[in-house]
């Protein structure tokens, strides 16, 4: 097993069987974890992050594998991080969906990685940030994020990514459904795939009614609707335009820091949680967790200051 200065080197230079070890590495929370983000660290900050979301059976996968193809034609190095709950594609280190994704399997300005959530809600794996920072060092110009799915616990991607692109579909109730489930709120891209059928022009003029009720101080961005049949790779290169401008405009006003920032933050306070977590677990058979519990219940003292007490000896 080659050292992790040995493979971040490699990884930066492109390397798909390093990126896959590294971001191996991340899933199994490694003890060299830490030594890999040290390394990392100073070579991210680079890629735009791209996080595609939808109800199921909008095309998402399909979607991603057009933007991919867009992306590629223009130059751009991307990676693919297509988050699942049960983790279905196979196929060894360089992972994708053999069905939908077959074209980019040999192209080398392509990583595609499938990612189990392992039961994490909100659509996106634990270990989507670190694997994105893997994929952001070797040289991808562009990553794209597509989740499980979205819901009201599934829009967590908002948080991961630069430009979140939200799928809509006709014929699947997604007019009103979009706006209960709070995707509006995240989307900045809105894309309505599938527009060949019957209805396409009724959920656009539903996203626009619902988009007008937002309320925008001037200079604000408004979010693009843009029409696609991404199996036929129609509406692209709009779709692409539209992420290109819409970067354009956080670069302008600020709200590329302001976002990374948050993510960082959310990351750091991530990390210190499941740390402190796993330190209190190893509280549970501590006699003095069974004497706090006694307090409480005698009334002693309350529930609070017993965490209080647990805190402090952590």
């Amino acid at each position: 097993m080659p050292a992790v200065a040995e493979l971040v080197r490699r990884a930066r230079d492109g390397d798909p069987r390093a990126v896959a070890r590294l971001i191996s590495q991340i899933e199994d929370a490694s003890p060299s974890l830490r030594e890999v983000m040290a390394l990392l660290a100073p070579h991210t900050g680079r890629a735009a992050v791209l996080g595609v979301t939808g109800s199921p059976g909008v095309g998402k996968s399909t979607t991603t594998s057009a933007l991919v193809r867009a992306f590629r034609a223009d130059g751009r190095r991307v990676g693919v991080l297509a988050v699942d709950p049960s983790s279905p594609f196979s196929g060894g280190a360089l992972l994708g969906d053999r069905v939908r994704m077959q074209e980019h399997a040999t192209d080398p300005g392509v990583y595609i990685r499938s990612m189990a959530t392992r039961g994490h809600l909100g659509g996106v794996a634990w270990s989507t940030p670190q694997a994105l920072r893997v994929l952001d060092a070797a040289g991808c110009d562009v990553v794209i994020v597509e989740t499980v799915g979205v819901g009201q616990s599934e829009v967590e991607v908002a948080a991961l990514a630069d430009t979140t692109l939200v799928l809509l579909a006709p014929g699947m109730g997604d007019g009103i459904q979009a706006a209960k489930a709070g995707i509006l709120e995240v989307g900045d891209v809105f894309v309505v795939n599938k527009a060949d059928r019957d209805g396409a022009d009724e959920v656009v003029r539903d996203l626009r009614s619902t988009i007008r009720l937002a309320e925008r101080a001037p200079g604000d961005w408004r979010e693009p609707i843009v029409k696609t049949v991404a199996v036929r790779g129609e509406g692209m290169a709009d779709v692409v335009e539209a992420v290109d401008k819409h970067r354009a405009w956080m670069e302008r006003s600020g709200e590329l820091a302001r976002r990374r920032g948050r993510r960082a933050r959310d990351e750091i306070e991530a990390i210190a949680v499941t740390a402190l977590r796993r330190r209190f677990g190893d509280l549970h058979g501590d006699a003095r967790l069974d004497v706090l519990a006694e307090k409480v219940l005698t009334g002693e003292i309350d529930p609070y200051a017993a965490a209080d007490d647990i805190i402090e000896a952590l």
